[in-house]
């Protein structure tokens, strides 16, 4: 494996088209507009994917706002988007890759083997002169075998709580809400204690793609999360952890998710609360 692997960048979407399984996941916090926006242009072929109905489940507020879906409803979906056994499968989406971030995280941990994300998204697509389609894809339902991953890859609320005792702990959100400064959604401000803040905007250009590999790294080791101990990830929802974690991929470094994250940790009575720097 290169470590460039989890992407595939547009000139190499286009040569493949014919070949891959586009999944469209465009979604937005606060927006339901996602498949008017798909309907209205996306990548030939591409199937229309439902991050808050399809990558996520309705839950307790303990457990977050965005809640993985269980293994079974997954695996379901998958059939749904007509991905098919050892067919290569990219997502893009128009939100800096957040929502094709989760889509990928998903789908690996699942079991599927090639997952890509398409490094700048649809902006990218558009910007090299992309063809484009309107409308609903309809396909055939798929027969790739998901796995039943349960918890692997993934940590709880106790288990994020620990962490920090025997690794590193990124909260991936900006700067200003790790502090505890603002907090524009979540009923506290602040971070889980002992976490490092690496924002996930350190890992993207200004026009949405990931920086080179060597950039990267400098950001993951500044932090301490130099693969020399076990890293996990956090932010509001888990959506921007899944983003970490594609980045720990692309880097060869393998990044644990807490999906409830900080709407999980704040919406959890009588755990403590760190503001400010550290």
């Amino acid at each position: 494996m290169t470590a460039r692997d989890p992407l595939i960048d547009v000139v190499e979407l286009q040569e493949r088209l014919n070949d891959v399984h586009v999944l469209d996941a465009r979604w937005r916090l606060g927006h339901d507009d996602g498949h008017e926006r798909y309907l209205a242009g996306h990548i030939p072929g591409a199937v229309f994917v439902d991050v808050d109905r399809e990558l996520s489940r309705h839950g307790r507020p303990a457990e977050g706002r965005h809640p993985l879906p269980d293994d079974a409803a997954l695996a379901e979906a998958a059939r749904r988007w007509g991905i098919r056994a050892g067919r290569t499968v990219v997502v893009y989406d128009d939100a800096r890759m957040l929502p094709a971030s989760r889509a990928w995280w998903a789908l690996r941990r699942a079991g599927l083997a090639d997952v890509r994300v398409l490094d700048g998204g649809w902006r990218a697509w558009l910007a090299a002169d992309g063809p484009i389609e309107t409308g609903q894809v309809r396909v055939a339902e798929g027969d790739a075998v998901l796995g039943s991953p349960g918890s692997s890859g993934t940590v709880d609320t106790a288990g994020a709580a620990a962490w920090p005792r025997t690794g590193v702990l990124l909260d991936a959100r900006a700067p200003e809400r790790y502090r505890g400064e603002t907090e524009p959604v979540d009923p506290i401000p602040g971070h889980i204690p002992g976490a490092m803040n690496l924002p996930i905007g350190r890992m993207l250009t200004a026009d949405g793609r990931f920086r080179p590999a060597s950039e990267i790294s400098a950001a993951f080791d500044e932090v301490g999360a130099d693969g020399s101990m076990p890293i996990a990830a956090y932010c509001g929802s888990g959506i921007t952890a899944a983003q970490l974690a594609l980045a720990g991929a692309v880097i060869g470094r393998d990044v644990t998710v807490y999906p409830g994250s900080w709407s999980a940790w704040s919406n959890t009575p009588g755990l403590p609360i760190a503001t400010g720097e550290g």
